[in-house]
């Protein structure tokens, strides 16, 4: 593992590839070279184009050139960083900075690829190889490159929680334009947040997320802090490759039915069923069970809690006694509103203390 720091200061940790995996991935490219070389050369030579001695010279010493400095150059360059040899075994030249190879940088490699392979069989190479802490040969000393290798593990460090005032918003979030190497910028400085001085802490944040924006829709809410929005859009991202990749192993577990929801062909409770009496409905003549008889109505007789007549009633009127309750001036009334003491001050709360909540409630990364 080498680091390696990114155009934004951000240090990245990439896997070197090694010797050997280089030099099968040389065997590749100089055999498919060789095999070119000579299939051009039989097809020039079975035309019979060329009849002057020094023409044919000028004609197979251009196809060399063409062959041995063109061939890693032109695949180098559009592949960014991979020839055929190193697409079969998973390696790719990259710049110091993790950027990808340029032309430029390309062309200094290929140049040199003769003077190391082809001319001096690749003793120098191997020499500055061995030597070198990232196992760069000359071209790649010349070029400011080296080979990292791409199949090797990914490490993403702590996992990311999602910040709870961003999960409803984090939740319709279109993340399918979302370039690996833009996440991968982000997971780091949250890995280093900690490490940053504070104003580098901003000034890094909000570029990253101004980038990682013009990616990922619908913005995010007014007032977000750039570590929130980065840590929202990282953990949603991860939720949903977890839940893809559950469903496609047949790992999710199949959705329960809530208790009391319908389901086909099992009767729910309290169902009605034809031939039996609702609850609650009872047959004419019979008396309700728990029916209340006591205080039946029965012609003649005098009800339960009935006034006999000419009896006053308790809490009637009568002209000149005074009401219960009734107003009296200068009385105090029952229940009026009387003025209470007041309320003890609010403290304010005291300011947030570094390294804590922010006013809108986001916790910085761990």
């Amino acid at each position: 593992m080498s680091d390696v720091v990114t155009g934004e200061a951000v240090v990245v940790e990439v896997r070197v590839a090694q010797l050997p995996s280089r030099a099968a991935a040389l065997l590749i490219d100089m055999a498919v070279q060789a095999a070119t070389l000579l299939g051009v050369s039989l097809l020039v030579g079975s035309l019979g184009l060329l009849n002057d001695a020094a023409l044919t010279t000028m004609v197979y010493l251009a196809l060399s050139v063409l062959v041995l400095v063109g061939y890693p150059v032109i695949f180098e360059t559009l592949s960014r960083g991979r020839s055929l040899g190193k697409l079969a075994l998973g390696l790719r030249v990259v710049s110091d900075d993790g950027g990808p190879e340029r032309f430029r940088q390309a062309l200094f490699r290929g140049l040199a690829g003769v003077l190391e392979f082809w001319i001096l069989s690749g003793a120098p190479a191997l020499i500055s190889s061995l030597i070198s802490e990232r196992g760069k040969r000359l071209g790649d000393v010349f070029s400011g490159t080296m080979v990292i290798s791409e199949r090797a593990p990914r490490q993403y460090g702590p996992v990311l929680d999602m910040p709870p005032p961003l999960a409803a918003w984090a939740a319709t979030l279109e993340l399918s334009r979302l370039p690996e190497q833009v996440a991968a910028t982000a997971r780091q400085y949250l890995m280093r947040w900690h490490d940053l001085s504070p104003a580098v802490r901003h000034e890094m944040g909000v570029r990253i997320a101004t980038e990682m924006s013009a990616f990922v829709s619908p913005p995010a809410p007014p007032g977000v802090p750039p570590f929130a929005y980065l840590t929202a859009v990282l953990a949603e991202r991860r939720r949903r490759e977890q839940f893809r990749l559950a469903r496609s192993t047949g790992a999710y577990p199949p959705a329960v039915p809530a208790p009391g929801a319908y389901q086909p062909g099992v009767p729910s409770p309290g169902a009605y069923r034809p031939g039996a009496p609702a609850p609650g409905v009872y047959p004419p003549g019979v008396p309700s069970s728990g029916a209340y008889q006591t205080d039946a109505y029965h012609p003649g007789a005098p009800q339960t809690g009935s006034y006999p007549t000419g009896a006053p009633q308790v809490g009637a009127y009568h002209p000149g006694a005074p009401q219960t309750g009734a107003y009296h001036p200068g009385a105090p009334q029952p229940d009026a509103y009387r003025p209470g003491p007041a309320p003890p001050p609010v403290a304010p709360e005291p300011a947030d203390r570094a390294g804590g909540p922010t006013p809108g409630g986001f916790v910085p990364p761990a």
